[in-house]
């Protein structure tokens, strides 16, 4: 049956709400292509519906949403919403790029447990700060955020090392990988000789150890501290011997 009155439409779908209209099929509705004009702002005025974030993130990120109706919407979401939102290639442009906005404006104000949940769904323009962040437990999370890649952590990894950044990274599942086990002793080395370096050379050990002896020998041309060079060699000697 169609729906009679403003939100009248030729499609056969019911283009009513709740009550009336059966909560299953108003879910299924919020994924139409193509609702009728002015059934998404009342979708959002249901007292139901703004109590439940998570539907109000598929109103705003609608593809025939209003500009005004995302704008009045998406400072209701949560941090995980939001995440949600700017992730979504389902979603609106216009709808990702507000909520990235959204979150590059909060982050300064983002609590450790926010950051810590967020962290492996964070965005991409988002890592650079997640990064940074000196506290362990988030930056742990954050590199296993599974869209990180080689090249990105190659990327955010820079001298000079903080001794966070230094540990997180040993407990992560990068440091099996060759060419971040490569590139880390190298920023090691440039942290170790740099004025403001925090790290002491143990901060070196993790990713010798992950190395075999011909990759210590190979690591050592490319380092230049004299202590780091001398550590490389007695491991790569011992293992070789």
């Amino acid at each position: 049956m169609t729906q009679t009155g403003p939100l009248a439409y030729s499609d056969p779908v019911e283009w009513s709400l709740p009550p009336r209209l059966p909560w299953p099929q108003f879910l299924r509705l919020l994924r139409h292509p193509s609702p009728p004009k002015g059934w998404l702002e009342e979708a959002a005025e249901i007292p139901e519906v703004r109590k439940r974030p998570a539907l109000l993130r598929w109103i705003a990120q609608h593809r025939k949403a209003s500009a005004h109706l995302r704008v009045s919407l998406l400072p209701r979401l949560s941090i995980q919403g939001l995440c949600d939102v700017s992730d979504d290639a389902s979603a609106h442009p216009q709808a990702r790029a507000m909520a990235l906005e959204r979150l590059q404006s909060r982050w300064n104000t983002l609590s450790l447990g926010e950051r810590r949940a967020m962290a492996l769904r964070a965005p991409r323009p988002l890592w650079p700060g997640f990064w940074k962040v000196p506290e362990l437990a988030v930056l742990e999370r954050f590199l296993q955020n599974p869209k990180l890649n080689v090249e990105s952590v190659l990327a955010l990894i820079q001298a000079p090392l903080s001794p966070v950044q230094a540990e997180g990274l040993a407990r992560s599942s990068w440091r099996k990988i060759l060419p971040v086990a490569h590139h880390v002793l190298q920023v090691v080395d440039q942290t170790l000789r740099h004025p403001e370096g925090a790290l002491v050379l143990g901060h070196a050990a993790p990713w010798i150890r992950s190395l075999n002896a011909e990759e210590r020998q190979s690591a050592i041309a490319q380092v230049v501290h004299p202590v780091l060079r001398r550590m490389l060699r007695a491991s790569a000697e011992k293992d070789s011997g």
